[in-house]
């Protein structure tokens, strides 16, 4: 698990990655609360490459900001690929953005069940007209610890997808 000063230095590759690639990032977060924003915000000269990042903890607030149906939700539930990516290309619809993470899970320590247990958190990642991906992760640790590994994780992602483009971007 990444420390606070790995976290800021992953944040800051992130960002030179962006920057290199002239993208623009947006973050629609679940389970990490704005972890992975403050974040990259804590990286001087984020304004050039973050272009915003949405809070969606609510079922309601993921179909208000970022388009995720009920359907969706219904369907899969809030913690699963279909939702994620649902988010992340409602960020990137919603935004100036080239790239979109989103990230939703179940951080604990209550909440999980024997389909979707405590840590198992949702990623997926959108190029705006390219493609996406989805991946799932299973954490261990109490809430602060899937919550941090989560938002590493995230960064990570990231930044991958500025050194080998999701397919189509």
């Amino acid at each position: 698990m990444a420390s606070d000063a790995e976290l800021g230095d992953l944040a800051r590759q992130v960002g030179q990655g962006l920057k290199s690639r002239g993208w623009r990032l947006a973050l629609a977060e679940s389970c990490t609360g704005g972890w992975l924003g403050k974040l990259v915000t804590d990286v001087a000269g984020s304004s050039a490459w973050f272009e915003r990042g949405l809070i969606t903890y609510s079922n309601e607030a993921k179909q208000q900001l970022l388009g995720v149906t009920a359907a969706a939700l219904s369907r899969s539930g809030a913690v699963s690929a279909e939702v994620a990516e649902a988010m992340a290309q409602g960020a990137l619809a919603s935004s100036a953005a080239n790239l979109a993470l989103a990230v939703t899970g179940i951080a604990g320590p209550d909440g999980g069940t024997a389909d979707k247990p405590v840590g198992l958190v949702w990623f997926a990642l959108a190029v705006k007209r390219g493609g996406s991906e989805t991946l799932s992760r299973q954490f261990d640790g109490d809430r602060d610890a899937v919550r941090r590994q989560a938002a590493q994780t995230g960064l990570n992602l990231i930044l991958a997808a500025t050194r080998t483009a999701i397919r189509g971007s």
